[in-house]
């Protein structure tokens, strides 16, 4: 049996399978051809209406993942990602900031270790299903962007600084930043993969993702940073539109690691609520995560 892939035909029979997803999405890859210009969008259903395949989506995806492992490998090793983990298609741009942080609690460097090998492998496994498409990791801040985010959250004042890597509870709160929005990124995208493979493979990159941002959320309840962790939730609340679709950690009387709506599921945001929370705005800025604007069509 044959699936066409943009103008590329693969012949499932010559697949291995049995090697798992991972094996498939770098036998097939991803091609550019129809792979179409995303306007920015407000809600999923404006979205259909635009082109949007899987390379686009993963892409966008890529992205995100390019700015989690930058920020985890530098936290745990001081460097971040290779030479070969960074081409692509699109301006590759440097990575400002960043550098290990010294952890003392040796639970919270594991927890940091683990996630960090997570986000290596999301990358090189999103560049490998994504071929010739790929796009180029973009310009990263990871230094003025957090001091940013913390500002409009209150974490400091309107000229007091944050430095994500001073200290593992800087890290922790840094972390919380965006974790929860990749979670909702992966979520939103979903109804837009095509390919039954490929949503597979995202399913798993979602969980994963849960999965690390419960890690965080849990040591957070633990160290009690129960108002920080909300005024976080309130600024990317303040980003993403005016629905209230964010939540803290609760409080020590109630907390709540795993946030979820009144059916019991994680919500969803759309690329252009994603987007504004890593632009800390409408369009990116030098204090934006991405600087530059995101690489690939949605920008």
């Amino acid at each position: 049996m044959t699936k066409v892939f943009g103008d590329e035909q693969i012949d499932l029979s010559k697949i291995d399978l049995a090697a798992g997803r991972r094996a498939f999405l770098k036998t097939a890859g991803l091609i550019t051809a129809g792979v179409g210009t995303l306007g920015l969008v407000a809600s999923p259903q404006e979205a259909e209406a635009q082109v949007i395949n899987d390379a686009v989506v993963l892409n966008f995806a890529l992205n995100l993942e390019y700015l989690e492992a930058e920020f985890y490998l530098r936290a745990v090793n001081g460097v971040g990602l290779g030479i070969n983990d960074i081409a692509g298609t699109g301006t590759q741009g440097d990575v400002t900031g960043g550098r290990r942080v010294p952890f003392a609690t040796p639970i919270i460097r594991g927890y940091a270790i683990e996630i960090a090998n997570d986000e290596l492998a999301h990358v090189r496994l999103l560049r490998a299903a994504l071929g010739a498409a790929k796009v180029a990791r973009p310009r990263i801040n990871l230094v003025s962007s957090f001091t940013a985010a913390a500002r409009a959250a209150g974490l400091v004042g309107p000229t007091g600084t944050f430095d994500a890597f001073a200290n593992e509870t800087n890290f922790l709160l840094a972390a919380f930043i965006f974790e929860d929005v990749g979670v909702t990124a992966y979520k939103g995208a979903a109804r837009f993969i095509q390919n039954k493979d490929f949503l597979e493979v995202a399913a798993g990159l979602l969980a994963v993702e849960a999965y690390h941002a419960g890690e965080i959320r849990t040591v957070l309840v633990g160290r009690g940073l129960f108002s920080q962790a909300q005024a976080i939730s309130n600024a990317r609340d303040s980003l993403d539109g005016a629905t209230d679709l964010d939540q803290g950690i609760g409080t020590a009387a109630s907390v709540n690691v795993v946030p979820t709506d009144a059916n019991g599921l994680v919500f969803s945001r759309t690329p252009v609520q994603v987007r504004n929370i890593v632009y800390l705005g409408a369009s990116p800025t030098p204090a934006s995560f991405f600087p530059s604007g995101l690489n690939g069509s949605i920008r």
